[in-house]
């Protein structure tokens, strides 16, 4: 029984004296010393076989000597050269700036302490370490382990797919929290009744309030004589329709897709409805009733008797071949064709739909409705569109402004012109400014904006116009003219001009846009694009006298071609 004792006591002893070995070849420094340990090669707490302590009291004299003899020869070595001690410690900090650096590289990433150690998580699985199972160093590997380790998580399909869905709800909350409705003072009770009423019933739909409110403000002195257009207001602020639906689509890998279609007949009081259909990933149903609500007034001044309606959906084209785009406009054709007819609906272009988009729109609704009925307002003489129907808005927009100026007795040859967007309405816009002598110096896009000092011409259209049909960047105008400059996240207004024409989104142009529109001497303001200005910017032009071309006005001679 002794023999065994001695025997076992004797592999304990063993065991310890190689556990310490395997310390100093790793540069462990054991607890009675210090709790430092190199990051750079143990795994730390996640491996809790290198968190043993070592006994204090030792199992017989002969281990006691050849452990204190060790512990010596390491305190010996740190003496002879502090250095290592120190690049320990040194080597600790710069893992963790290694992990703040990391946690910047990868966004998906980040740093907290658990446990009293400093350890990157992930923002997706909350978890640490080897929690992540195809990393056996857990956080505590040598960088190019925990790259390796980070690259290959960050590289899961799990991951990416638990990453994309996180970051679309976050999306989707910063939207809704980000919109805050302005609203302007009323002087009259019975206009400021009229909002109040909105805002009860609509609280949410910050586009659509924006948009009523400035037909309110423009309104509000006729109403206070007229109380009976309180009652026809109200009525008009209710659309006739409003149709929501889901459109399922199926992309080149054979996965399907669901985005919601939106369609807002607004009035039919002067004839059948008429309006865009737009596809942008920021459209919702508050867009939609904007747009059917200005398009009511637009229509309104036209010759022709027409109704106004909106609509479109959340499907972004950009990126789509053409078949995924065929099918999302067959499947959104297959909801919405029943409520359209040349008596009842006509759809047109809009944001992200052109001659492609509308061909296979009407394809689709030909097919269903087993008819001809040219009741799509396109590019096409049998759509029910005209020769000049794809130029008629951009030149509309000039021809607006030529009345302006001559109304002031000037001329438009040579004024600097600051053209936003880059879609139909603004290459028509630079084309008609050219013909007229104009210098339109800037175009845009939803990265940047592009300024050429030196002008746009006929030859630097066609550039332009292939770029865009290539879906490239405007950035690729410079490679070939070198004097323009490309400027990303940024918008154009702080560029030099006489007249501005807005022709790339709702609320394009804020309150800070608008002071620096006035700085760079801009004295007329052409809106090209539904509502670009919201109403800080409005308060702020109106004050430095800058004239202002509202759309329902300017942008009427897209209508006067259908």
């Amino acid at each position: 029984m002794s023999i065994l004792n001695t025997t076992v006591g004797m592999n304990s002893a063993m065991d310890e004296i190689n556990m310490i070995q395997q310390a100093q070849r790793h540069h462990l420094v054991v607890r009675d010393i210090g709790e430092e340990i190199d990051l750079e090669i143990g795994p730390g707490d996640d491996d809790p076989s290198f968190s043993m302590t070592i006994p204090q009291e030792p199992s017989n004299g002969d281990h006691e000597e050849q452990k204190q003899m060790l512990i010596a020869s390491q305190i010996s070595i740190e003496e002879q050269d502090p250095g290592k001690s120190q690049d320990k410690k040194r080597k600790k900090k710069v893992v963790k700036r290694w992990r703040e650096e990391w946690a910047d590289t990868y966004k998906w990433a980040y740093v907290d302490v658990k446990e009293g150690t400093a350890r990157i998580f992930c923002s997706v699985c909350k978890e640490y370490g080897r929690k992540h199972r195809r990393n056996p160093y857990g956080n505590e590997g040598s960088r190019n382990m925990q790259m390796s380790a980070l690259e290959e998580h960050n590289n899961s399909l799990l991951h990416k797919e638990a990453l994309r869905l996180q970051v679309a709800s976050k999306d989707k909350i910063l939207t809704v929290v980000d919109k805050s409705i302005y609203v302007k003072a009323l002087t009259s009770k019975t206009a400021g009744s009229i909002i109040e009423a909105l805002l009860r019933r609509d609280p949410h739909e910050a586009e659509f309030i924006q948009s009523v409110q400035e037909v309110i403000h423009s309104l509000e002195r006729v109403i206070a004589k007229n109380s009976h257009y309180v009652r026809i207001l109200e009525r008009l602020l209710e659309p006739e329709r409003m149709v929501v639906f889901r459109v399922s689509w199926i992309d080149d890998k054979g996965e399907t897709h669901v985005n919601r279609g939106f369609r807002v007949q607004f009035s039919q009081a002067l004839g059948p409805c008429r309006g865009g259909l737009r596809c942008h990933p920021s459209m919702n149903l508050s867009i939609a009733k904007f747009l059917g609500f200005e398009q009511t007034f637009k229509n309104a001044l036209s010759p022709y008797k027409l109704g106004g309606a909106g609509g479109g959906s959340d499907f972004d084209p950009k990126g789509k071949s053409e078949n995924e785009i065929m099918r999302f406009c067959q499947s959104f054709m297959n909801e919405l064709y029943r409520y359209l007819g040349p008596d009842q609906d006509l759809p047109a272009e809009d944001m992200g739909v052109g001659p492609r988009e509308m061909g296979y729109l009407f394809g689709q609704y030909r097919r269903l409705a087993g008819n001809f009925q040219g009741s799509f307002t396109g590019p096409r003489i049998f759509w029910s569109g005209s020769s000049l129907r794809t130029e008629a808005t951009g030149y509309g927009l000039v021809f607006f402004a030529q009345l302006i100026l001559a109304d002031m007795n000037k001329e438009m040859k040579g004024l600097r012109c600051v053209v936003s967007g880059s879609g139909k309405i603004a290459m028509h816009v630079v084309e008609k400014l050219l013909a007229y002598g104009a210098l339109p110096i800037t175009v845009s896009d939803s990265r940047g904006y592009l300024v050429d000092e030196e002008g746009f011409d006929y030859v630097k259209m066609s550039l332009l116009r292939d770029i865009k049909a290539q879906q490239r960047s405007l950035r690729d105008y410079s490679k070939t003219y070198g004097r323009s400059k490309y400027y990303e996240d940024a918008k154009p207004w702080n560029e030099r001009c006489d007249i501005a024409f807005p022709c790339a989104a709702q609320n394009e142009i804020d309150q800070s846009d608008a002071v620096n529109m006035v700085n760079s001497g801009c004295r007329i303001l052409i809106e090209g694009s539904n509502m670009p200005c919201t109403p800080q910017a409005i308060d702020v032009l109106k004050k430095a006298n800058v004239l202002i071309a509202p759309a329902s006005a300017a942008g009427a001679g897209g209508e006067n071609l259908n």
